[in-house]
């Protein structure tokens, strides 16, 4: 998708509910060519709907105008990894502080206006010297920021950050393991952080294939690091684990002695080659005694399925509801989206579908809460999904208590949205 469009009062089944006021964004990778090396390459570009009253008022995209987009080299990021000015900000958006930022994981995230102008490169006032992961946390109670950075070519191979809920940045840490690992997502609780040490090493073989330069060693083992909020390397407690790679966790939270995390987890990744997704994850509970040193793991569903989200108002604290999407079996150089959305109660296993239809191919699901009070689950889920009987995109919003129930409004986009990555609900202040 090249083309950049503006479109207003957008055409709409059903009724939007008339609490969904604010702007949902969601990115992307798009290939200038139409294709790339990877499925994790091509410049970013963000996709957003404003909703007010009732009401789709617009939808536009925009490209994220990189330095590696203005040199028309978004294509090939691996020529730029030693420059953290030179990303390609299309894994994931996220809005902190009343900034809105575009993340990919191996350099600095851009900044971007509400209306998708790019403003450029956020270095957090010169104070940050290393790159950023595309999945920080943001702690609903404190409003900080939590961070880290695993790419680097010589330690420390990990680094952790913390900014306050004004965006200054007020602690980094480095933290000490023994090489470069894709470290993808991280958790974090009401007073802790766990960092997944997992054997997707660095390896220069994937660069020379064209792919990500990362291979799958279960040999080398799977920990996870339990570290204080506020920590420093010394505190970091290691919990050893079944060798495996998660993409994404859904959430973590405290109880008790015990650290809970539910997470996406994958047998192996990039197996074969910096190419190969290998099989797609399912969904799985970790349950850390920090006391006994031990982890219990326990798989909770053999549906595969990722990107798994609950309502961020609840995030490393205990939500009863996760909601993910469907992702095939088999795994290989294409990642096919599903055709269905899931929702989990985490607590007893229990799960709803939400069936898109035949050859309609789902996202990232998105809660967003029908206020500020609102009870856990009184919302709705947001979603862009692609119809390829028709080649048309439309936005679902999906009534959480009735997940398994027809969207209560669908918005016709006026042109395909490319499958893409991660998103945010971003309400209007109060």
């Amino acid at each position: 998708m090249q083309v950049e469009a503006t479109t207003t009062d957008l055409e709409t089944e059903g009724q939007i509910p008339e609490e969904l006021n604010g702007l949902y964004l969601r990115v992307g990778p798009n290939p200038s060519r139409g294709w790339s090396e990877h499925w994790f390459f091509g410049d970013g570009m963000v996709h957003g709907l404003a909703l007010q009253g009732g009401r789709a008022l617009s939808y536009r995209n925009r490209f994220v105008r990189t330095r590696p987009f203005e040199n028309r080299a978004g294509d090939k990021p691996m020529e730029a990894m030693d420059d953290l000015t030179m990303g390609l900000a299309n894994t994931h958006v996220i809005r902190h502080a009343d900034r809105i930022l575009a993340l990919e994981e191996g350099h600095f995230p851009y900044e971007l206006t509400p209306g998708l102008d790019t403003v450029g490169p956020w270095d957090f006032d010169g104070k940050l010297t290393t790159s950023v992961t595309a999945h920080p946390k943001i702690c609903p109670a404190t409003g900080e920021l939590l961070f880290f950075s695993y790419f680097s070519f010589e330690p420390p191979y990990l680094t952790y950050h913390r900014a306050d809920a004004e965006g200054r940045l007020v602690q980094t840490e480095p933290i000490d393991i023994p090489k470069m690992v894709m470290m993808h997502d991280f958790n974090i609780t009401q007073n802790h952080v766990v960092f997944m040490d997992l054997p997707l090493a660095f390896n220069l073989e994937s660069i020379a294939e064209g792919g990500l330069p990362f291979r799958f060693e279960p040999e080398a083992g799977a920990r996870l690091g339990v570290m204080p909020r506020n920590g420093t390397n010394s505190d970091v407690t290691w919990h050893e684990i079944d060798p495996c790679y998660v993409f994404h966790p859904v959430n973590a939270y405290e109880d008790g002695g015990n650290l809970v995390l539910h997470v996406s987890r994958l047998d192996s990744a990039f197996a074969e080659s910096g190419d190969d997704y290998s099989a797609s994850g399912c969904l799985w509970r970790w349950t850390i005694d920090t006391v006994a040193g031990t982890v219990h793991e326990e798989q909770l569903d053999d549906r595969r399925g990722d990107f798994g989200r609950i309502d961020d108002r609840l995030v490393g604290h205990p939500a009863r509801y996760g909601y993910l999407m469907a992702l095939p079996d088999t795994g290989g150089d294409y990642v096919e989206y599903g055709e269905t959305l899931y929702k989990y109660d985490l607590t007893t296993g229990q799960r709803w579908d939400h069936e898109l239809g035949t050859g309609v191919k789902g996202g990232e699901p998105v809660f967003a809460p029908a206020g500020p009070d609102a009870e856990e689950d009184e919302g709705w889920v947001l979603c862009i999904v692609h119809d390829e009987n028709s080649d048309k995109s439309k936005f679902l919003i999906i009534d959480a208590r009735d997940f398994e129930g027809p969207p209560v409004a669908t918005v016709n986009l006026p042109q395909r949205v490319p499958y893409g990555a991660h998103g945010s609900w971003m309400p209007d202040p109060a």
